[in-house]
Parts: C-alpha cells; structure tokens; sequence
C-alpha cells in the first residue's frame, strides 16, 4: 500500500461531510502543483513525482528511517524487475522535484485546511501567532556557502542554520503560512514576507522581538480587521493623546526616518493603544492597534497575549515529538534542505488537521488541548501497520482512532510554581580561589 493511499484513508469520519479517501490531501492539489512547476513523470519512472511528494512528507513523519529504507519500506516505487531504489536515484528524483512543488502543495493544502476547519474567536477576532525558529543543517560545502551560523567573540556554531518564521493559527496549531532562509536574516524581514496571507478579521500575537513600526503598520492596513498585539519594547518612547480608562490609553509613536526610507507609504506616526496589568507582582504592559475601546474590552486584552505561547509549543511538537529530537536535518544541498523543511511543515499540518477531525469528535475540545505526542505516535503507527490489514478492516481502525479520541485529552496545564531565572554564564578564564583562613599557617 502506497503512503499516500494509507495517509488519505486516515480521513474516514463519519462525523465529518468527506466522501472519498482523498480529502486529507486532495490529489488535484498534487496534480496542479507539479503541473504549475513543470514537473510531471511523462513515462513510466520508478519513482514517479507524485510518490516523491509522499517520500518528502514521509522523511519527517518516519524520521528514524533513511530515505532510501522509506521509499523501499513503504512501497511508493512503480513495480519492476527490482523492488529496490538505489541512493542515488533518490537524489536525483528529489532534485529533479524541486521545492517549489513541496512549497505550493504547502500553500494550496494549507489553506484548504484552513477553510475547512472551525476556529474560535474572541470579539469576532481569530487569534495568530508568529514567531522564529531555526533549524541547523549538515556541515557540507554546499549549507555552508549559503546558509551562516550563528556566532559570538568566542564561539560560532558548528552547524550550517536556517531562520524560520510561522504563521499558526492557535487553537488548531495548523500553519497558514511559513517563510525562512539563512540564519543571517532578520525575523521581521521573514515576517514581512508573510502579509500577503493575512486572514481578514484576525489578531496576531507577536513577541517584543517583532517591534517594528513599519512592519506592524503593514499589518494593519493589509486586510480587514487585521489587528495585532505585543509586549511594549523596554525604552519605546510615546505620547499620551487620550486616556481611555484607569491603566488604558491611547498613544502616538514616532516612526524613524530610516523606517521611512524604506517604507514610502509609513507615515511619521502611528496610534495604537497601550494597556497595563500588574501580573503576580509584575507590571505588564500590552500595545495593540485594537483602538476601539467598545469593541475590544480592556479587561481581557493583556491576558490573550499567554496564547502566544501555542506557538512555541508547536515548535517543541514539530522538533522534540514529530522529529524525535533529531534536531540536524537530513539534505545535503541548499535546495533540497528548504525542500525538507516544506516538507516537514506539510507533515505536521497533516497530522495537525487530523487532530482536528479527532478534536470535532469531543464535545468542547479544542485541537490544542489534545496531546500532540500521543495522537501524532497513534496517527503514525497505524500509517505503518496498514499494509499488514485487509483492506476491509481498514475503515474500521481508522474510526477506532476517531472513536478513542478522548484518550488523548490533556488535563489541563499546570501553573509554574516557581520563577524563571537566568542561568549564570560560563567563565572563560579559571577563577582563582581564596583559601581558606582556617587552613593558612
């Protein structure tokens, strides 16, 4: 049974409206995509494009697997003489696929996921997260050259590293879109990059990191009701216009003129609204361009900013759980690396949407509030048992995983009981000791 028909069987619900084994990652989308790019399997090839696709997904969801044991393993090869691939016929099928057909089939399902899916809101607002995250690469001549590292007076890193930014919803923890490139680059510059797919009538949480005028002013303006939400950077200046209640103001921001050179359309300053809340003795202050005081209540605004944290654990369930914490990737080459990486996002929205289907299954549960580690090993040792069963059985243990949904809902998450604190650096130099009086003569 080929990876892809085990994969599409896994969307059987009859709890949902899907008519055919197709619909987790519909065949057109593939289709379209390698037609779109230019690339098509014109003969009978042994590894025909459309089972490569299914090979890069299958690269992050069988991890432990090489990717010529996955291809044999999992029998996405054409039947011949030999049933088994040779290394290099891998490299070469992965190259002459490319990236941009893992990145479009990304995009196209991605969205269509999106779509599908129910997502809560608050005030009418859908809730975001962006944020970055890198990737280290193997030291080859080839990573190196194009990707950097990251370094210090005293230490650079031995890996080649890849910078990433996501753009996740967070109750399903589906990715709507992703941007990356060498570890060189500014996270704002990726973020940027990410405004063309900006869902109308949505709040975006950023880290303070993100705090750029010109880049949260394109946010704003480039859909409806696109709003976002930060921590205020430690120095910003501003000035008070209105006050809008006890520790609720509106301000105004200054816009650098360097930010303007850049941005031609950035005016010289920029509203937004500035909230304070005083966190277990901690003074928290929260900027959002939400300046409707009626439509988007003080009291609730600065605690949506702990949702931000969802992402992060998307990151820890992409790297630690789907990944095994086999943090270096597997490419050798620059374009099979970034090929890799939309891969493994296009794994991980899999998986994610099909926690949604299980999620829909439980009255009043949320995506996120189911555990990603339990569902994703579930999800993917029944994808490796399904050869092994009849066919016949096949709908049968697929809604088994829908019926027994409720084994992986977490209890709830626990409060820290003590604070964070900063772990002391190393010293590079030996400290010289003081001996001990005691033990002087």
């Amino acid at each position: 049974m080929e990876l892809s028909e085990a994969l599409a069987r896994t969307s059987i619900n009859r709890l949902t409206e899907f008519r055919c084994l197709a619909d987790v990652l519909d065949a057109d989308i593939v289709e379209s995509c390698l037609a779109s790019n230019g690339v098509a399997t014109l003969r009978k090839r042994k590894l025909p494009m459309d089972a490569m696709i299914w090979a890069v997904i299958g690269m992050a969801l069988f991890r432990t697997e090489s990717v010529r044991q996955l291809i044999n393993k999992l029998d996405v090869v054409l039947p011949q003489d030999v049933d088994y691939v040779a290394r290099s016929a891998v490299t070469q099928a992965r190259k002459k696929l490319g990236a941009d057909v893992v990145k479009d089939v990304f995009h196209m399902s991605a969205k269509r996921w999106h779509e599908r899916a129910e997502h809560p809101s608050w005030c009418g607002l859908s809730l975001y997260g962006v944020d970055g995250v890198v990737w280290r690469t193997p030291d080859t001549p080839a990573n190196s050259e194009v990707f950097a590292r990251t370094a210090n007076k005293s230490y650079e890193a031995a890996y080649p590293q890849v910078r990433m930014v996501c753009m996740m919803e967070l109750s399903s923890h589906l990715i709507l879109n992703s941007a990356f490139d060498s570890v060189a680059e500014n996270e704002m510059n990726l973020a940027s990059k990410l405004l063309d797919t900006i869902p109308d009538n949505s709040l975006t949480l950023f880290d303070k990191g993100f705090y750029s005028l010109g880049l949260l002013h394109d946010w704003y303006e480039k859909g409806t009701n696109t709003h976002w939400l930060l921590p205020l950077k430690k120095g910003t200046q501003y000035e008070v216009i209105k006050r809008m209640g006890k520790q609720d103001v509106l301000v105004r921001l200054q816009t650098t003129s360097q930010a303007r050179k850049r941005r031609e359309h950035l005016p010289q300053t920029i509203e937004a609204r500035l909230l304070t809340k005083t966190i277990k003795g901690k003074k928290v202050e929260i900027l959002t361009s939400m300046t409707d005081g009626m439509a988007y209540p003080a009291a609730e605004i600065v605690d949506l900013y702990s949702h931000r944290w969802e992402i992060e654990l998307g990151y820890r369930e992409m790297k630690q759980h789907m990944l095994e914490s086999r943090f270096t990737l597997r490419s050798n080459t620059p374009e099979l690396i970034i090929q890799e990486l939309w891969g493994v996002l296009l794994a991980y929205n899999l998986i994610r949407y099909k926690m949604i289907l299980m999620a829909h299954s439980l009255k009043g549960v949320f995506p996120n509030q189911l555990s990603f580690r339990d569902a994703s090993s579930h999800i993917i040792h029944t994808l490796t048992m399904m050869p092994i069963y009849a066919p016949g059985n096949v709908p049968r243990i697929v809604l088994d995983i829908e019926r027994n949904a409720a084994q992986f809902k977490l209890e709830g998450r626990r409060e820290r009981s003590y604070p964070r604190c900063l772990k002391a650096s190393k010293n590079r130099y030996p400290i010289a000791r003081k001996k001990n009086a005691a033990h002087t003569k």
